[in-house]
């Protein structure tokens, strides 16, 4: 799962990291491009030393240049990091954007409530924090499955943050 809670022992509070799953690695992304570029040129060996290796070549590097490009695009843009920290009278969430730029919300944990939108939000069961007459979403990123985890994990740590 792509989140993570911490309990330390020296106090009574609650921490919830979520990333977004990234299944290409370093080393999986130069053998990704490394892989297309060779497959991409497997045709042009029986054109070698003709004009029309110099007609294809442009467009398979293009090729291999939007392979990469689109890849490094997308690991950036994956680049979120959602943190929740719970106590007995403070829920604070703090999400970290890719473009580096954060928000923040925070409430009074004794009215926090969770919601999952099983239909209506932006993917199928949305998570969403509301207090201080605000609704916050939370681990949009997520799996359909993994927000349903995670929804059972926040009703959990709540209850028990209100009940210390």
């Amino acid at each position: 799962m792509p989140y993570q809670w911490t309990m330390p022992a020296d106090a009574p509070r609650q921490e919830l990291r979520l990333w977004p799953h990234n299944a290409l690695s370093a080393k999986g992304f130069a053998a990704m491009v490394l892989g297309f570029f060779t497959a991409a040129s497997i045709p042009l060996y029986g054109v070698l030393g003709t004009k029309l290796l110099w007609g294809l070549l442009p467009f398979m590097l293009i090729a291999t240049g939007g392979l990469y490009y689109g890849l490094r695009r997308n690991n950036r843009d994956r680049q979120i990091l959602e943190t929740l920290s719970v106590t007995g009278n403070t829920t604070h969430l703090l999400r970290q954007n890719p473009d580096g730029s954060t928000q923040e919300w925070d409430s009074n944990t004794y009215w926090v409530t969770v919601t999952l939108h099983e239909r209506g939000g932006p993917v199928p069961y949305y998570v969403t924090l509301k207090g201080k007459g605000r609704e916050v979403e939370i681990g949009a990123f997520l799996s359909e499955d993994e927000r349903k985890a995670l929804h059972t994990d926040l009703v959990t740590a709540l209850r028990r943050a209100k009940e210390s």
